[in-house]
């Protein structure tokens, strides 16, 4: 399994990124996929997962309005679209693979996050 994030960087706030995870070593079609980050001194936290088919998604509250995910399984790649970003949105950002096919969970620990991450860091 192999999952590499990219699209990351140092942006001000208001301003927008997107984020890619691309996947390889297994059927990603398969398989839910989610985001989590973790922010310099804290533990990671939920952003969002979505079903392998992407007809069902879960957000942490922070995030709905303003992330949106979503995937596109002939090119294997999981994205992560945030905007009107905040301070408080800089963070490494992460990208997991559930843990059973087929299944959709919105539990940090159903998911194995095999990525390095890509550092978004929002300030003026």
């Amino acid at each position: 399994v192999q999952l590499v994030e990219s699209g990351g960087g140092l942006v001000e706030p208001g301003g927008s990124l997107r984020l890619s995870c691309a996947a390889s070593g297994f059927n990603f079609g398969s398989y839910s996929m989610s985001w989590v980050r973790r922010a310099p001194g804290k533990g990671q936290e939920w952003v969002a997962g979505i079903r392998r088919n992407g007809d069902d998604i879960d957000y942490a509250k922070f995030a709905e309005g303003r992330f949106t995910i979503s995937r596109d399984n002939a090119k294997n790649i999981l994205y992560l679209q945030i905007d009107s970003l905040k301070p408080e949105d800089t963070a490494v950002y992460y990208c997991g693979k559930a843990n059973v096919q087929f299944m959709h969970s919105s539990a940090i620990s159903h998911y194995t996050y095999w990525g390095q991450g890509t550092r978004v860091t929002v300030s003026s």
